[in-house]
C-alpha cells in the first residue's frame, strides 16, 4: 500500500512551503537532518509545482513532491492516477511511489535530463521513446478484463466546465472573439467521436501527455524513462502517439513547423510497432500496411488531443494561479485542430 498521509503543503510563501514538505519528509526520510535538507523548485510545470527534496551535494536520493494546482481536481482524477501509477512501477515503466498526501505525492527522482523539441526528432532517442510506449501499450489489463477509452467521457466532462465568460474585459473580448463557440465545440466533438471511435484503434493504458519535459533520457545508460501520470488511463492506442507527436511542437513557444513529417512518423510507428508486437509475443516482422494504417489512425486521432487539451486550456485560463498564458494556448490548439481537420480527414485507410 502507498502511504497517505494527513498533510497539506501550502505553496503560496516559501516558508510554509518549506515546512510542509519537511513534515513530509520526517514520515519518509526520518534519519535526514532538516537543516541540511535541500529544496529546490521545477519551473517547467504548468499544473502543479514540484520541488526536489535532498541532503549533500551528490543528489543521490531525492524525494520529490508534487503539490495540485489550484481546482485541478476538476481536471485530474487523482485516485486514477495513483492507481495507473501503482500499475506502471509494478511492469518496472515507472519511478517508486513513496506517499500521497492531502494535496500531491512525493515519488523517487528519475537520474537523466528532461527532453526538449530538438531532442525528440533524433532517431537515437525517438526509437528509445516509441519502445518505451510500447511497452506501457502492452501491459495487460488484468482478469481478462476489457477496457474501454474514457477519452470522450473526459472531454464531454472538460467541455461542461469551459468558462462562458471571464471577469477581465480584455480576456473576455479575446476569449469570445477567438474560442469558437460552445455550439461549434459541441458539434465538432459529436462529429470527432464518430470519425475516430470506428477507427478501430485498440484501447491500452496510456500515458496521455507525453510532452518533451515528461521524458526523462538518461544517456550513460543509454534509455528513457516517462513521468507524470496525472492523465493516464485507458484510451486509444493511436491517441497516445498523435499527442506525443502534437507536442513535438513544445508547450511555451508552440510550433507547429515541428510536427513530425512523413519519413520521420513512418521510421517512429515502424520501431514503435516492432517493439509492441515484441512485447505481446508476436514476432516482430511489421508491414507496410500496418505502419500506414497506424499513420492515418495517429494522425486522425491527434485532432482528439488538440481539442482536448483545448478545453484543460479554458479550464485553467479560469483558476490556475500558474503564470501562464492558458487563453492563448487554448486559441492555438483549436486553431491547429481546424488547420489539421481537412488534411487528416483526406487521408484513406489502405486496401
Amino acid at each position: 500500500e502507498v502511504p497517505k498521509l494527513d498533510v497539506t503543503v501550502q505553496d503560496q510563501e516559501e516558508q510554509r512551503c518549506r515546512d510542509g514538505a519537511l513534515s513530509l519528509l520526517r514520515h519518509l526520510r526520518p534519519h535526514w537532518d532538516p537543516r541540511e535538507v535541500t529544496l529546490q523548485l521545477f519551473t517547467d510545470g504548468i499544473t502543479n509545482k514540484l520541488i526536489a527534496c535532498y541532503v549533500g551535494d551528490t543528489m543521490e536520493d531525492v524525494v520529490l513532491v508534487r503539490i495540485y494546482g489550484n481546482k485541478t481536481e476538476l481536471l485530474v482524477d487523482r485516485d486514477e492516477e495513483v492507481k495507473s501509477f501503482r500499475v506502471l512501477q509494478a511492469h518496472g515503466c515507472a519511478p517508486q511511489l513513496y506517499c500521497t498526501f492531502n494535496n500531491g505525492l512525493c515519488y523517487e527522482f528519475i537520474q537523466g535530463e528532461a527532453l526538449d523539441p530538438q531532442h525528440v526528432c533524433n532517431p537515437a532517442i525517438f526509437r528509445l521513446i516509441a519502445r518505451q510506449l510500447a511497452k506501457i501499450h502492452a501491459i495487460h489489463a488484468h482478469n481478462g478484463w476489457i477496457p474501454k477509452s474514457n477519452l470522450w467521457l473526459k472531454m464531454g466532462k472538460y467541455f461542461s466546465l469551459i468558462p462562458t465568460g471571464f471577469a477581465d474585459e480584455n480576456i473576455n473580448k479575446r476569449f469570445l472573439s477567438e474560442i469558437p463557440s460552445p455550439q461549434l465545440l459541441q458539434e465538432e466533438m459529436t462529429w470527432m467521436k464518430e470519425l475516430l471511435s470506428s477507427l478501430g484503434s485498440p484501447v491500452v493504458l496510456c500515458h496521455n501527455d507525453l510532452l518533451c519535459k515528461n521524458i526523462i533520457y538518461n544517456e550513460k545508460q543509454g534509455d528513457v524513462q516517462f513521468i507524470d501520470y496525472e492523465y493516464s488511463g485507458y484510451n486509444y492506442l493511436a491517441y497516445d502517439i498523435g499527442n506525443h507527436f502534437n507536442e513535438f511542437a513544445g508547450v511555451s513557444d508552440v510550433d507547429y513547423s515541428l510536427y513530425p513529417d512523413r519519413e520521420l512518423q513512418g521510421q517512429w510507428l515502424r520501431s514503435y510497432l516492432e517493439a509492441y508486437k515484441e512485447y505481446k509475443g508476436f514476432g516482430s516482422d511489421v508491414t507496410e500496411k500496418e505502419v500506414e494504417t497506424l499513420f492515418i489512425q495517429v494522425n486522425q486521432f491527434a485532432l482528439a488531443s488538440h481539442f482536448f487539451w483545448g478545453l484543460w486550456a479554458l479550464i485553467q485560463a479560469k483558476y490556475s494561479t500558474i503564470e501562464f498564458d492558458f487563453l492563448g494556448y487554448a486559441v492555438v490548439r483549436f486553431n491547429q485542430y481546424f488547420k489539421m481537420k481537412p488534411e487528416v480527414t483526406a487521408l484513406k485507410m489502405p486496401e
